[in-house]
């Protein structure tokens, strides 16, 4: 089999891997590439810059590239730009929906979710996504997700329903005041990125009360308002990302009691990855 490299991208960094046979060759790990916040000069331009001298001497046979905001209409530019620095005939790029798919079901049907800064889910059928309810982002949706969980938090904290002394204790581990909060929610740039970051305050205290109903709140609202639209009853679900991973103790129990069975649950798709394209043989 040839070799391909594998790209996990987010909002902060991509994670690339080469692989052959289902065996890592090498790894590095560079900037985050977003068709929706870069053109296709600028992904280029990082390609070119960071990722291409790493691999330049690999033999690279072809590149799957996976990354948020990675959708249909985003992809040539993506494409393009990775076929400026590795021209091979085998440029895929997906979705991380599809890279949470791939790595978590594979060949076989499943439910795949992501719980991280965002969230989203899907059923898949072992080669194309059959159903998938929209995540609507963190103010209409996202259910589950570290932003939803950072808005609940600040939230409760701001209207003073947390248990005492939580109030202040966020606000001095964060260096912040309310004025502060809104701030940064409403007027400066990725809200969604910054409530996410609060999410490990909320697992620091996951032994008070108040603070766990926050969890399990948002966890029960993912799974009813997405998973349960699924077949759930037929399919295990499947999770990849640092909240469901970190609060994977928690979100089993919420699902427990929704009668949810919960197979894998990884911080990060890229094992899945390779282990998809080894079993895969071809592309």
């Amino acid at each position: 089999m040839q070799k391909i490299l594998i790209a996990d991208s987010g909002a902060t960094k991509t994670d690339w891997c080469l692989a052959k046979d289902g065996e890592i060759i090498h790894r590095f790990s560079g900037k985050g590439i977003s068709p929706v916040f870069q053109t296709e000069e600028e992904i280029a331009g990082e390609i070119k810059q960071h990722v291409y001298p790493v691999f330049k001497e690999a033999g690279i046979g072809a590149v799957c590239f996976y990354g948020a905001g990675c959708i249909p209409e985003k992809t040539a530019p993506v494409r393009e730009a990775i076929r400026q620095s590795f021209p091979v005939d085998d440029i895929h790029v997906y979705s991380d929906l599809i890279a949470a798919a791939h790595s978590l079901c594979g060949l076989e049907p499943g439910i795949a979710c992501i719980l991280g800064t965002g969230s989203n889910s899907c059923q898949w059928d072992g080669s194309a996504v059959i159903r998938q309810i929209s995540p609507l982002g963190f103010i209409l949706g996202d259910e589950g997700s570290g932003a939803v969980l950072g808005k609940h938090l600040v939230g409760d904290a701001l209207k003073n329903q947390l248990p005492a002394g939580m109030k202040e204790a966020l606000l001095d581990e964060y260096n912040l005041t309310p004025t502060l909060i809104i701030e940064k929610v409403y007027r400066q740039p990725f809200p969604n990125r910054f409530l996410a970051s609060l999410s490990p305050f909320l697992f620091k205290h996951l032994d008070e009360p108040g603070i766990r109903r926050i969890v399990t709140r948002s966890f029960s609202d993912f799974f009813e308002r997405n998973v349960m639209q699924y077949d759930y009853r037929k399919n295990s679900v499947n999770f990849t990302g640092s909240i469901a991973w970190y609060f994977s103790v928690p979100l089993k129990e919420v699902a427990a009691e929704k009668g949810i069975e919960i197979g894998t649950v990884v911080r990060s798709p890229m094992q899945g990855l390779i282990d998809y394209y080894g079993n895969r043989g071809e592309l």
